[in-house]
């Protein structure tokens, strides 16, 4: 059993944005906040601690600066929903949590040599996962942090169009294969730090990768373009979803879409 800290900020974002979209209707908010209120202080508890990362890696537990990001996450959403139901004293307790952790992720999950979010704690080698900082909040795609990470996590992951999760060796060895939720998290990073042509480029090219009916796998072989892994992945089309709405506000892709109309 792996032991995966990120989780709880998937969970508390999932809450944050139901309440604000189904406040009016929705039941039970006393039952809701002792859950929010308990993951909250499971998380100011437990983020310091060692964990298996979003890709569950097997055999040896790090500091995943990814999971940290998602346990800010965590107290980011905790503090706005304490906000909302009124909570002001636990919103403030929240708060500076969070803000603890941010601190400690900067200090501890860039390199400082270039400047870029890593993997875990202390290494160099990148994870495309943290490409999601943006997403949740954690890091404008203004920053030159996140700019830095976007840029170097395409020279080191991407090969021939395709994203790598990361090319260090884990449970089974180097990865041979191609992730490909990354991609797709690849092509909206590019697009959001100004990299728009290269974003829409990149994009065409992996839609011709599907197959007959236009579906995704999880992995695709660099070389061959055979679809491997679970078929069809869910998350492979939610990220698939999300940068094409991402890229359909571009006037490049206004142009240069063959694929949908506007």
């Amino acid at each position: 059993m792996q032991k995966q800290n990120d989780i709880y900020g998937v969970l508390l974002d999932a809450i944050y944005d139901s309440l604000m979209i189904f406040h009016h209707s929705m039941n039970g908010k006393e039952e809701i906040w002792t859950v929010v209120r308990t993951l909250a202080r499971h998380v100011r508890n437990n983020w310091k601690k060692l964990d298996s990362s979003i890709w569950e890696f097997r055999t040896e537990e790090k500091h995943f600066t990814f999971s940290k990001i998602l346990c800010w996450v965590a107290m980011d959403r905790a503090a706005r929903i304490a906000n909302f139901f009124g909570k002001k004293d636990d919103a403030v307790s929240f708060v500076k949590t969070r803000d603890k952790i941010k601190a400690d992720i900067l200090a501890k999950g860039c390199d400082p040599l270039n400047g870029t979010l890593t993997q875990f704690y202390g290494g160099a080698s990148m994870d495309a996962a943290n490409l999601l900082a943006e997403q949740y909040g954690f890091l404008s795609y203004k920053d030159p942090i996140y700019i830095k990470t976007v840029l170097q996590t395409f020279k080191e992951l991407c090969r021939d169009g395709l994203m790598y999760r990361y090319k260090n060796s884990d449970d089974f060895g180097v990865p041979k294969s191609s992730f490909t939720v990354c991609t797709f998290w690849m092509i909206k990073s590019l697009y959001l730090i100004g990299h728009q042509e290269q974003a829409i480029e990149m994009f065409e090219r992996i839609l011709q990768y599907s197959n007959h009916v236009g579906l995704f796998s999880e992995d695709m072989d660099f070389s061959s373009k055979r679809l491997l892994g679970n078929f069809p992945q869910g998350y492979s089309h939610i990220a698939l979803i999300d940068t094409a709405l991402t890229l359909s506000n571009s006037p490049e892709w206004v142009r240069q879409s063959e694929h949908f109309s506007p």
